[in-house]
Parts: structure tokens; sequence; C-alpha cells
């Protein structure tokens, strides 16, 4: 999973009546978020519950989930040791399959193809997720994924899509008769990778006037999205800018970019039934726009991450909150 320079990985769908009640939720989250600490009510027999370290990679999406994860186990009695912030794929995947870190906030479709099949063409998350629980190292397993997605999108300003009758719903295919005047931006390996351009030519039938090589969903991008210098852009669909400037992001029902699913990595021999129950809750509960609204909430309004989590958490009726 690529790390955006504003902050964040990963791509499905954000529907426009999702769009329509960010606002609600963010407002919901962040009101519990105020007066929310982590639950302080008397805790039993703590050491069957379990022992765990919780990892995270460097970029704010990750640490908050992780901070979620932290906060509703330590409230159902298994001792917690935090370890955020540790650095990309490559440094704690081989941390996690040792048991040095226990568990990880991953990404499914990114873990695939980085760490377990780099030759995977998995696309859904049912695919992704049979795909890592045959692959996976003995040592570790998933559990059940959530609705929440993290990837690349092609995303369009509210005026381009109010201009040409667009709405979240509508198929990145709707651009066909389009894209023949339309500049695209994204990273520059968009250009070349196999869910870029020639994943959207092959999916969609896609040819575009030109491409802009620009940076990962991050200000660059973002920019030019606005200012008209491209027309549509590769934006990672938990981006907060898609709420605070209005941005529609096209369905992808062909699966062009694969499932990237927030999905819980777990060192088998740390578990018990109490943290498989408490982070299968959690996955349970995220999705989409939930993520989205936290994510701004951290990222724009720079609030704490462990206020967000404890008020993600209270808001679901999820321990920790």
């Amino acid at each position: 999973m690529a790390i955006p320079t504003t902050p964040l990985k990963g791509s499905t769908v954000l529907r426009s009546s999702a769009l329509v009640g960010l606002a609600a939720v963010t407002a919901m989250v962040l009101a519990a978020c105020g007066s929310s600490t982590p639950s302080s009510s008397p805790l039993s027999s703590s050491a069957s519950k379990g022992t765990v370290v919780i990892g995270s990679a460097n970029f704010p999406e990750d640490e908050l989930l992780a901070e979620i994860y932290s906060l509703a186990l330590s409230a159902k009695g298994v001792h917690v040791t935090d370890k955020f912030n540790i650095g990309a794929r490559e440094v704690y995947y081989p941390e996690i399959e040792k048991g040095v870190v226990s568990i990880i906030p991953e990404y499914n479709g990114a873990l695939l193809t980085t760490s377990v099949d780099p030759s995977s063409t998995a696309a859904t998350t049912a695919q992704v997720n049979a795909a890592l629980t045959a692959k996976l190292p003995s040592s570790l397993e998933i559990l059940n994924s959530s609705s929440a997605i993290d990837s690349d999108s092609v995303t369009v300003t509210a005026a381009f899509a109010k201009q040409h009758h667009l709405t979240s719903a509508s198929s990145i295919a709707a651009l066909k008769p389009l894209a023949h005047n339309m500049i695209f931006g994204g990273p520059p390996e968009f250009k070349t990778r196999a869910d870029g351009l020639a994943g959207l030519k092959k999916n969609y039938g896609l040819v575009f006037k030109g491409f802009d090589a620009l940076d990962e969903s991050g200000p660059i991008t973002l920019a030019a999205l606005q200012d008209g210098k491209v027309q549509a852009a590769d934006v990672f669909t938990t981006t907060p800018q898609i709420i605070t400037d209005h941005l529609v992001v096209l369905s992808d029902p062909k699966f062009n970019f694969a499932a990237q699913n927030v999905t819980p990595l777990v060192y088998k021999k740390a578990m018990t039934s109490t943290i498989i129950d408490t982070l299968n809750a959690i996955s349970a509960k995220l999705n989409t726009v939930g993520l989205l609204a936290i994510d701004k909430a951290v990222i724009l309004d720079h609030d704490s991450y462990q206020a967000v989590a404890a008020g993600w958490l209270k808001a679901e009726g999820l321990p920790g909150g």
C-alpha cells in the first residue's frame, strides 16, 4: 500500500449517499471524542485474556487503527504494549512474522502483493483473503476483514461531476466518452503499473488525452484536480479532502484496483479468544465512511489519536470508549 503525502494509503468506492452523511458522522465521532477516556472499570483474569504487542506502520491512519485496537483490548483485560510508527511493511512484517509484534492493522491487498505473493492477481476481498489464508507463513493469520477500504480510485471534482452528470454511484466507465479530452493525474508509477493507465484502458476502455505525474494522493494531486490542471486523479479513498473538497469517487465495479480492506494481521501464538473476538467486533463496525471521518479528525483537525480512537469506540458501542 502506497503512503500518500497527505497521509494515508491505499480504494474502492464511496457512494454519494455516504458522502452526504459524512458531516453527521464526523460530528458524532468528535462529540464522543470530547468526553471519552479509556475504560477504568476493574478487570479480571487479565493473564488468561492474553498479552500482546500492537504495532503500526508509519502513517497516521494505521497508527489510529492500532490505537483503536489497543484501547479496546486493554478494556477487555488484555495486557497491551504499544509499538506504533514502526516503519514501512518491509520493516514491520519480519517483526510480526517472528512474534516480536503480535498485531498489526493491515490492508489485505497490499499485504498479499508486497509481502506474501507478489505474483497474485486476486482482486476481490474474498479472493485476496483466500490467497492470504493459503500463503501466509504458518506463524501468521488474518482475522476478519472490515468493509473499510483504503486504496486507489478514479476521483473527480464536484464541479466536473455536475457538468457531466456523474455521482459516486457512477462507474469509472462513464468517463469513456470523455477521456480523450481529459488529463489524468497520479503518482509517476501510475503511468506504467498494471492497475494504472493500462488497467483503466483494459477494464474500462479509457484512453486519456494525457497524464501528469504528481504525488501520491497528496497536496500536489489535490491542487491540480481543484485547479483543473487534471480532470481526474488517483486519490486514496480515505484521503480527508474527499470530505473537505467535496470530491467524487467513481465506482470500480470491475475491481481495477484490488481490495484493500483494513484487516488485522496477527501472530497466531499470541491469540486468545478474547483478542480474536474483540478485533473481529471492531472489523464488523469499521467502514470506509467512518474511517474517513476519523482520519479527518486526526489529520486535518489535529485531534489526539487516543481521543479520536476512544470516541469512535464509544460511538460504536465497543469496549475502550
